[in-house]
């Protein structure tokens, strides 16, 4: 997948891992077990490292709640290897059901494509330059190429230089942090240099990036509709917010009240996310036609109207992804 796109982990790339003990009869710490793991996963995942969250997931799934004295612990050959299988099948259990992971992969298409348009790119530079130039003297200097990089972003394919050290080399084999001034021109062309080799370099080692998105599929709504006590704590929680206000209102309205405020917990995304989430709000709420205000309901009729919502949202979900900022 080109760069500038999101591939999403699920666990489907660790589906035919198979890691292979040293050949020795001899006893591995659950230390060394969970090192061969992490190491085989990570070269699954583009390289990237099980976040110590999936790690502590995994393990617990697995009944291994104190990862310290596991660690300590001693495992024959056999055990070890059936450790390693399970663990395995927990992080991709954990990344599929609940918690899969964003990355964008640059590899340096998105740059090339914008390279090969030269409007587009002169564009791109213009608008650059424009920006940087704060005091609007027509001249910025070359180390201002950095945040030019920095303005153009993963989205244009551009990774920062903590998580691609190869781009500050790049920089200064084209004096790029230095403090010459240069003229529009002179600034396009060595943003375009330096975004040449960039390319180049990128297409020989993709540079790989967790992005801070989650990603709402329907998967824990469907766990907790799987669990009648998890729907029922989802009833009492509204009830309570029934009983401590004076509701007029529509049950559907109390009900899309609740989950705005509170459905992240049950693995709702938030209802100001972004557009997408609010047509998924909208889509599901239009199509509930309870008209019954929230005095005139009994729990059993609420407990059939919130089901039949969240069964239509995990729904929605699973056909459909969204993406929302963790930040949001």
């Amino acid at each position: 997948m080109s760069d500038g796109a999101l591939t999403v982990l699920d666990g489907t790339h660790l589906a035919a891992l198979h890691v292979t003990l040293p050949e020795s009869d001899t006893a591995l710490t659950g230390a060394q077990v969970l090192d061969l793991a992490d190491s085989a996963v990570s070269s699954s995942l583009f390289a990237l490292s099980p976040p110590q969250t999936l790690r502590s997931s995994a393990l617990q799934r697995i009944n291994i709640p104190n990862d310290d004295v596991f660690r300590r612990t001693e495992l024959a050959p056999q055990q070890a290897s059936q450790t390693i299988k399970l663990y395995i099948a927990a992080i991709a259990d954990v990344l599929n059901a609940d918690d899969p992971i964003a990355v964008a992969i640059l590899d340096g298409k998105t740059i090339s494509i914008y390279l090969e348009d030269e409007d587009d790119f002169a564009m791109i530079a213009e608008n650059l330059f424009t920006e940087l130039d704060a005091e609007d003297k027509g001249k910025i200097k070359k180390s201002e190429i950095q945040n030019a990089l920095v303005h153009m972003g993963v989205e244009m394919g551009v990774p920062p230089i903590s998580d691609f050290p190869q781009l500050n080399s790049i920089l200064k084999k084209h004096g790029a942090d230095g403090e010459e001034e240069l003229g529009q021109g002179q600034f396009a062309l060595l943003l375009q240099n330096v975004l040449q080799e960039l390319a180049e370099a990128l297409a020989e080692k993709h540079c790989v990036l967790i992005q801070n998105i989650k990603i709402g599929n329907g998967s824990k709504l469907r766990k907790l509709l799987a669990d009648v006590k998890q729907v029922n704590n989802v009833i009492e929680k509204i009830l309570q917010e029934k009983n401590g206000e004076k509701h007029s209102s529509r049950i559907v309205e109390l009900v899309r009240s609740f989950l705005e405020k509170s459905g992240l917990e049950f693995g709702l995304p938030p209802s100001e996310a972004n557009e997408g989430v609010a047509l998924l709000y909208n889509l599901v709420f239009s199509d509930t036609e309870n008209k019954k205000t929230a005095s005139e309901v009994d729990r059993d009729e609420l407990f059939v109207t919130v089901k039949e919502i969240l069964e239509k949202f995990a729904e929605l979900l699973e056909a459909s992804p969204v993406y929302y900022d963790l930040g949001n």
